[in-house]
């Protein structure tokens, strides 16, 4: 806690304090505010739950974002843990922490507005139908009151 008290580098960003915490667009995170139903990861088998350690660490899909931050931070094993130590050390690998961050949480943002739009469709469809409805009602009566 001291040194990262004592960092001189370093800004948090909201993806890398996401990342950091845990709270944010990660499966277990979403299912326990109700957001989302089941907290499995949507990026890879279903199976797994989705959480900040297994986004990081663990999850396929982000597995090339993972090569570039493990080559530039130097852990043998990527954790939560070992991510805070090597940030906390240097500037390189804070921003290279960053740029993970931003990329992959972007990416699951992006994903979950989508499956969001996606579930929220049926209503929106019954919805526009409804206004159509109302508008060629509207056109009917308008003719009907117009002299022969």
């Amino acid at each position: 806690m001291e040194d990262w008290l004592e960092r001189r580098h370093g800004t948090l960003s909201y993806r890398l304090t996401q990342v950091i915490t845990g709270k944010g667009g990660f499966g277990d995170h979403l299912c326990l505010i109700r957001k989302e139903p089941t907290p499995e990861c949507h990026h890879c088998d279903g199976q797994t739950v989705d959480t900040a350690l297994h986004t990081l660490a663990e999850c396929p899909a982000w597995v090339e974002q993972r090569r570039d931050l493990v080559a530039a931070i130097g852990v043998g094993v990527l954790s939560l843990d070992s991510l805070i130590a090597a940030i906390v050390r240097s500037e390189s690998a804070w921003n290279f922490a960053v740029s993970f961050c931003e990329q992959v949480m972007l990416a699951k943002e992006t994903a979950e507005r989508d499956r969001e739009r996606f579930r929220t469709l049926p209503a929106r469809q019954a919805r526009a139908r409804a206004r159509q409805r109302r508008r060629l009602r509207r056109r009917r009566s308008q003719n009907d009151l117009r002299p022969p």
